[in-house]
């Protein structure tokens, strides 16, 4: 008979999950600077990028803290945000509506990484995990700021140069 699953596994898988996500977006933010067309945008995804390594080095952190080796779980979940975002730069390429299909790819990804940080972050409380719950609201109010910066670059900008003009 298989042993009962605890709170204490499922932080585990999750904690494997979001380290497994971040390493795939750390790839995906480097491909999505390249293809912005402003350079506000670019700039945007390459500070995100180095944001993103230290979010991984973080994680490292919490495995270590719990005895095991820092090691991903395939995230089905963030492997399809990340194709979209690179549909849309294939679709989109060229085109005035890039940069906020980008935003809006970048903020799918922010948003999977919010709920999973938020989770960790209850779940580490609940387990007495002092440590690891400094270390995720860290990553956790990185992503959020990341999420608010994603929205004011698209009311600024991106999103007026997206729209269409309609021929007379």
């Amino acid at each position: 008979m298989a042993a009962t699953k605890t709170l204490d596994d499922l932080f585990l898988d999750t904690l494997k999950d979001i380290y497994f996500a971040e390493k795939q977006i750390l790839k995906a933010l480097a491909k999505m600077a390249r293809a912005a067309q402003s350079e506000e945008g670019k700039a945007g995804f390459l500070q995100h990028r180095d944001e993103t390594q230290g979010q991984i080095e973080r994680l490292e952190q919490i495995f270590e803290l719990l005895g095991k080796p820092a090691r991903g779980k395939t995230c089905e979940a963030i492997q399809g945000i990340i194709a979209e975002g690179e549909e849309i730069i294939e679709e989109f390429k060229d085109s005035p509506a890039l940069d906020a299909g980008l935003i809006s790819s970048a903020q799918a990804v922010e948003h999977y990484e919010i709920a999973r940080y938020g989770t960790l972050v209850e779940w580490a409380k609940q387990l007495g995990m002092t440590e690891a719950v400094s270390l995720l609201e860290a990553n956790l109010k990185e992503e959020e700021a990341t999420d608010q910066k994603l929205t004011q670059l698209a009311k600024a900008s991106a999103n007026d140069k997206a729209k269409t003009k309609k021929s007379a």
